[in-house]
């Protein structure tokens, strides 16, 4: 990778893996969840996953790009890790850890929303900008569910 081009093309493929690799990863999320509301943002975000799915299909489109997935090192160890506290934890700790670890992929994928989105517009891909900018957004407020989440959790716990 030589250009800013060739980085965005990487970090889009990387992301549409990551995101094809998190909707195989919620259900299992949501099926070992303990807390109803944790449950139900599992459930729900795995929904919103698959139309972020089909709004990066949009955007290769619009780059004149086939939509593929370059494998994701950082999804596969947030995955791993999370993973490993459904075999290792319980009760309230395997809640804490789960909200904690589906937080930790929301943070990375802003992260990578963010400088798409950037790079989208400094490229002039303005419908690119346009679809990113939609799921940065949507990220973002996912984040912000988790954390109101996680809030009324410790608060019922004191």
């Amino acid at each position: 990778m030589k250009t800013l081009a060739d980085i965005f093309e990487h970090t889009l493929q990387d992301v549409y893996y990551a995101e094809n690799a998190i909707t195989k990863a919620l259900p299992k999320v949501a099926k070992a969840a303990k807390d109803a509301n944790l449950k139900k943002a599992a459930e729900d975000h795995l929904q919103e996953t698959k139309d972020q799915i089909a709004k990066l299909d949009k955007v290769f489109k619009s780059i004149g790009k086939t939509p593929k997935g370059e494998k994701c090192d950082a999804i596969e160890g947030l995955i791993k890790e999370a993973d490993g506290l459904m075999e290792e934890a319980s009760g309230t700790a395997l809640d804490a850890g789960l909200l904690a670890a589906c937080q930790a992929v929301e943070h990375y994928e802003i992260a990578r929303y963010g400088s798409l989105r950037e790079w989208a517009k400094d490229l002039g891909h303005d419908e690119a900008h346009k679809i990113l900018s939609e799921i940065l957004d949507q990220e973002k407020a996912t984040n912000n569910k988790l954390t109101n989440l996680a809030v009324t959790k410790i608060n019922k716990a004191k």
